[in-house]
């Protein structure tokens, strides 16, 4: 007897995920900067559904050593290959767009640059440095990448002077395979209590909806408090090309508080968890949680 094959019946987006369109005129504002400076944002190369929102309040991701990332992430949309020769004017170029735009609180991250011996480090120095040096006084958050246990790289990246350092675990340990081909669920861990122990606010986040059980979500908690995590961001995945990994279930705004709810009682500082939530969303108010 022949068996039959039984497609997966693919699931709708609820109307909680819905977002608007960008306009304004401070997207305007933030798109034009962008442009004029030639720089790379997280938001657009991640396709961030709170572009809109963020962009229209006069902040932006930017992403410095370009945008072709080392990695092959079976979530992320940023481009996958070897990346071009690094542009040694891309701090300053930032440092001034940011100053510029007049942020309070500026986000920046990076692709992985795994080919580099230094992981991108002087670079990530001289990007946060210049910042501070052209804008005194703003506050920093960096979105760092994997080092792969290059710990002289890692404290070359977070020496500048930045307030908070993130690091995100992306997933649950059982996914990491799937999800994180060519990360490590234990170093991740680990990268994170180097930054604690080097003395900044740390910060990481993770993705539902690909198919792990709220017991497992609770686990990767306690293991990220034991390594001296501070500030926890919860989102949506969302499938950003028919080439990514699909989307196992929509979960619940209620699931999301309840999250936040056990992320809390678990030992976290803080926990942004909602359908919509990213690793920059609403930054700017985890400089001042008390760590």
């Amino acid at each position: 007897m022949t068996k039959v094959k039984t497609l997966k019946t693919k699931i709708s987006k609820p109307n909680w995920l819905r977002v608007k369109l960008p306009v304004g005129s401070e997207y305007r504002k933030v798109r034009q900067t962008v442009d004029k400076y030639k720089l790379h944002t997280i938001c657009e190369s991640g396709n961030c559904p709170n572009m809109g929102e963020c962009w229209g309040a006069g902040t932006a991701t930017f992403m410095i050593l370009g945008n072709v990332c080392t990695r092959s992430c079976t979530f992320c949309a940023v481009a996958t290959g070897r990346p071009p020769e690094y542009d040694k004017m891309e701090p300053l170029r930032v440092a001034k767009a940011i100053k510029k735009m007049g942020v309070k609180h500026a986000v920046i991250t990076s692709v992985n640059r795994d080919e580099l011996k230094d992981r991108g480090a002087e670079i990530w120095y001289q990007t946060v440095h210049l910042t501070k040096k052209l804008s005194p006084k703003i506050t920093i958050e960096t979105l760092i990448p994997d080092v792969r246990a290059n710990w002289e790289a890692l404290y070359k990246m977070i020496e500048a002077g930045q307030e908070v350092v993130s690091h995100n675990i992306e997933t649950i340990e059982r996914l990491y395979r799937r999800v994180r081909p060519q990360a490590n669920y234990e170093r991740s861990l680990e990268q994170i209590k180097k930054i604690k122990e080097f003395g900044k606010r740390t910060k990481s986040g993770i993705m539902v909806g690909l198919g792990e059980k709220k017991e497992e979500v609770f686990k990767t908690m306690d293991d990220m408090v034991e390594h001296g995590l501070h500030i926890l961001t919860i989102g949506q995945y969302l499938q950003p090309t028919k080439m990514h990994l699909e989307v196992d279930d929509f979960i619940s705004p209620e699931i999301f508080e309840m999250y936040k709810e056990e992320g809390l009682k678990r030992g976290l500082k803080y926990v942004e968890s909602g359908p919509l939530v990213r690793s920059s969303y609403h930054a700017e108010r985890h400089v001042n949680v008390p760590i």
